[in-house]
């Protein structure tokens, strides 16, 4: 992304941003995000789709930041899992770090998997691949499930495979 685009989104986003950093921090909303990012996390880490989706607004998001990559409805975010399990069916995410609040979480983790299957229109390598993810889960507080995903990569080293790259 170009220095302009970066500002751009950024001056476009100041009312989201504003929005985000009014919310109260009422601990029954607390424990609602808390209890509903683990049932997302256990429902992907039991590969439950149907779990998992039912953790998501209707008008979800999922977006890899780096690439601009975007799957977006509960149609979407199924296309992403399915492609992103059936490329990397031994992923594990190891949880390194936690933030929840009342925008949402913040989780940094460690993932793992072998890429077997096309991802992202790169063909699979047989590599075990291994880097770390931040993603950010936005807390719609209307219907008091997530908004989505936006996951930031990190591949140690060089560059990393080609597609994480911007």
């Amino acid at each position: 992304m170009m220095p302009e685009q970066l500002t751009s989104d950024a001056t476009e986003k100041r009312p989201v941003v504003r929005e985000l950093l009014a919310r109260d921090d009422d601990f029954s909303r607390y424990d609602k995000i808390r209890a509903l990012w683990k049932g997302h996390s256990l429902a992907e880490d039991g590969r439950d789709l149907p779990g998992l989706i039912s953790t998501l607004t209707s008008d979800c998001v999922y977006e890899l930041v780096q690439t601009g990559h975007r799957w977006e409805g509960h149609a979407g975010a199924t296309r992403f899992y399915t492609e992103l399990l059936t490329a990397f069916p031994d992923i594990t995410f190891s949880l390194t770090y936690i933030v929840i609040g009342p925008q949402g979480v913040c989780e940094e983790a460690v993932v793992s998997g072998t890429h077997v299957g096309s991802w992202l229109g790169y063909e699979q390598t047989g590599e075990k691949m291994t880097w770390r993810n931040v993603i950010f889960f936005p807390w719609d507080p209307q219907a008091e499930l997530f908004s989505g995903e936006r996951v930031y990569t990190f591949f140690p080293g060089e560059a990393g495979p080609p597609w994480a790259r911007s």
